[in-house]
């Protein structure tokens, strides 16, 4: 599900949680509630494409993952994962859950 909410510099920003409500990805700062919407809705469509997934390793071990639209501009970025296993993992559930547009 999608919770929107600003942030104390007074953004408007998204993020996506799992049932178990773990945050699995969050978006930068907006500066209007309906371009965080159009965020939203670029998330639910680059989703659904596994190329829009771009990994890596950070500079402390931990896994991370950003979703970009069709051109190249990050939308959202993941938590931090231990192992890549973990990362995978939410990046199934981000392809499963962002299409569904919920949004708390």
């Amino acid at each position: 599900m999608f919770e929107i909410y600003k942030d104390k510099a007074n953004k408007f920003r998204f993020r996506l949680r799992a049932s178990n409500g773990e945050i699995i990805c969050a978006s930068q700062g907006y500066a209007s509630r309906s371009n965080c919407m159009n965020g939203i809705k670029s998330l639910a469509k680059n989703a659904k494409s596994s190329k829009s997934f771009k990994s890596h390793e950070n500079q402390t071990g931990k896994w991370m993952f950003n979703v970009v639209s069709g051109n190249n501009k990050i939308v959202a970025t993941s938590q931090s994962y231990k192992d890549k296993v973990g990362m995978n993992i939410g990046i199934k559930s981000v392809m499963t859950n962002a299409p569904k547009l919920k949004i708390k």
